[in-house]
């Protein structure tokens, strides 16, 4: 066999070779680019569940303070994970690339249209540094989940709370007359974490349609997931129409990747031209997360059984809660709300010390408890330190 290059071969490899120096030139030049973080985030939803990790008895019983789900992820993304280590050597590149088709072609847009990062918090992260810029306005629920408006503040953002209506929903009407010219986004949670509240979907993209003419409107779906039919209720076709939105995905809820890291927005081709500039792009998914995320995206028979045990666990914490005389707000992702009947901070550390790990919340001037739906070993835990405390 002569030891000469094919001519033709040669020539790819060349052109390969080149292309990825001016892959990474450009890499390079957009991570310099990124602004410098000024200040260290404290208090936001995040920075509390890793707080009450860190506080856990070494023989927790049940982890439910961080949205995880216990079942995943599935045999089908470990089995990626492990086939993939032999050239976890290799740069990733040609695999982000067959992800973003990937999520393109279910998701009914362009490549250019999804932007890919190491699950849904970079993503904000570079939103809330993006759209803040000279101080411009962040519109929020609240509650609602607060890692954008947070970091956003840490830019000199001014975060503008809306409270919620009395059934706990986002109050898109009152959101919207917030909006004026010094908004930079307006930021919705559907579901709503804490909450596990969905808004009504028609009333929704009529308000994505107008309060897009005038600023962005970032749509978290990282719940989206656990609601019996997500294409319906998703905002995606405010996208595809062209407006001035963003969807954020995250797998690390029901796909079980919380600790794996993947997730991706969709937008408009300038805007995720303009956010990943603020992201590391390639650079910030591995291997072996994105071999597990290849091969599990939309695996509708895994996705539906982890969606069935939750939904019986969450059915074990409500009738728990209704034979102890509690009320709770019935949910729409793998959380519950209900009011608690002491202070939060003392029932969150008792449960603590039974090897329950929670969230306390005030909301109204209320004290509420909000509890993550676990296995049902995780579910029984819970029911037993309750009731000696309840």
């Amino acid at each position: 066999m002569s030891n000469s290059l094919n001519r033709r071969n040669w020539i790819k490899t060349s052109a390969m070779l080149a292309g990825g120096v001016a892959f990474l030139s450009s890499t390079v030049n957009k991570l310099a680019a990124m602004p410098l973080v000024r200040k260290m985030r404290t208090g936001n939803t995040m920075l509390a569940e890793e707080t009450a990790l860190m506080q856990a008895p070494a023989a927790m019983k049940a982890r439910l303070m961080a949205n995880e789900n216990p079942f995943g992820p599935s045999a089908t993304a470990k089995k990626a994970i492990t086939d993939s280590l032999d050239t976890s050597y290799q740069y990733t590149f040609a695999s982000i690339f067959n992800m973003r088709l990937k999520v393109a072609s279910y998701e009914g847009v362009k490549a250019n249209n999804v932007l890919l990062s190491s699950g849904s918090s970079p993503l904000l992260l570079a939103a809330a540094m993006y759209y803040s810029k000279g101080g411009k306005n962040i519109i929020t629920g609240d509650p609602s989940y607060d890692d954008l408006p947070t970091q956003a503040e840490h830019f000199d953002g001014k975060w503008v709370k809306v409270p919620l209506t009395a059934d706990y929903k986002l109050d898109l009407d009152a959101m919207e007359a917030k909006v004026d010219g010094n908004t930079g986004l307006v930021y919705i949670c559907n579901p709503n974490n804490p909450t596990a509240t969905v808004v009504d979907t028609e009333k929704l993209k009529g308000f994505c349609e107008r309060v897009s003419k005038k600023t962005l409107v970032f749509v978290d779906e990282a719940y989206i997931d656990y609601l019996p039919n997500p294409k319906a209720v998703s905002m995606m076709d405010c996208v595809k129409a062209g407006q001035n939105v963003i969807i954020a995905r995250t797998f690390s809820k029901l796909y079980g990747f919380a600790g794996l890291r993947f997730g991706y927005i969709i937008g408009q081709p300038d805007t995720i031209k303009t956010l990943g500039n603020y992201t590391p792009g390639w650079a910030g998914l591995s291997s072996t997360t994105l071999a597990a995320a290849l091969a599990s995206y939309n695996e509708t028979e895994y996705l539906q059984d982890a969606l069935k045990k939750t939904n019986a666990s969450k059915e074990f914490l409500y009738e728990t809660l209704k034979k102890e005389g509690y009320t709770y707000i019935p949910s729409s992702a793998n959380f519950v709300m209900f009011p608690l009947k002491m202070d939060g901070k003392k029932f969150a550390d008792e449960m603590m010390k039974r090897g329950v790990a929670l969230r306390d919340w005030k909301l109204n001037g209320q004290d509420w408890c909000r509890v993550s739906i676990g296995r049902m070993d995780e579910m029984e835990a819970f029911a037993a330190a309750f009731k000696e405390i309840s």
